[in-house]
């Protein structure tokens, strides 16, 4: 017998949420306070910091809000992904599994083929050779039959195999590096330029901010 599914309850419509809507009520009161704001004095800037507080108060007083509605559905959420994951565990595995047989062999059957034509070009080669010094073959050049490349695409009434080559690489000398392939290092610049040291080719300058506490 089937065991009945879950229902969650989740809150939504956060809009009509009195708790919400008294939030953005003063939110718009404070800009509309900020829009009209002059500052022409000390005493402005300690009117605008209360201000400034009760701003980020507001905004950490919505964000909890927010999580109030967000959180049962990111449970819910992560609880189903991970059932639905965990499923999908044995696909994954057998795709995996199946993609690097195929590729196995392709790589094996066109090993086999260059190997086939190195011996081709080593006997023509020779026989070349002999030529050049005896005017003549003692034997005839024996080729050995190359199979044909591996098609790129294959195709079944199921579905429809493509191949394709990425090209993937590592740098094995920085020093030798053209200069447009370095990229600069933002972290150990940063951490230098705090530190009051003088780089050449960087320009370094402060810029004011404003941090606020509620």
């Amino acid at each position: 017998m089937t065991e009945p599914q879950q229902t969650a309850i989740i809150h939504i419509q956060p809009d009509v949420d009195p708790r919400v809507i008294q939030l953005y009520q003063e939110s718009v009161r404070l800009l509309e306070y900020a829009e009209s704001r002059i500052i022409q004095s000390p005493e402005d800037i300690k009117t605008a910091t209360d201000d400034l507080a009760l701003i980020s108060n507001l905004k950490k007083a919505i964000e909890e809000r927010r999580k109030e509605y967000i959180g049962p559905i990111n449970s819910y959420l992560q609880d189903i992904n991970g059932v639905f994951k965990r499923f999908s565990v044995p696909l994954t595995e057998a795709d995996t599994i199946t993609r690097g047989k195929i590729l196995a062999y392709r790589s094996e059957q066109e090993r086999i083929r260059q190997e086939e034509e190195r011996i081709n070009r080593l006997r023509v080669e020779a026989a070349q050779a002999e030529m050049r010094l005896k005017g003549e073959l003692t034997e005839p050049v024996n080729l050995v039959p190359v199979a044909q490349e591996a098609p790129s695409v294959y195709r079944t009434e199921a579905g429809t195999l493509g191949t394709a080559k990425t090209w993937h690489f590592e740098v094995v000398d920085f020093a030798v590096l053209p200069d447009q392939y370095k990229i600069p290092n933002d972290v150990k610049i940063r951490k230098a330029v705090i530190a009051g040291v003088s780089i050449p080719g960087v320009r370094a300058w402060q810029e004011e901010s404003l941090r606020v506490k509620g």
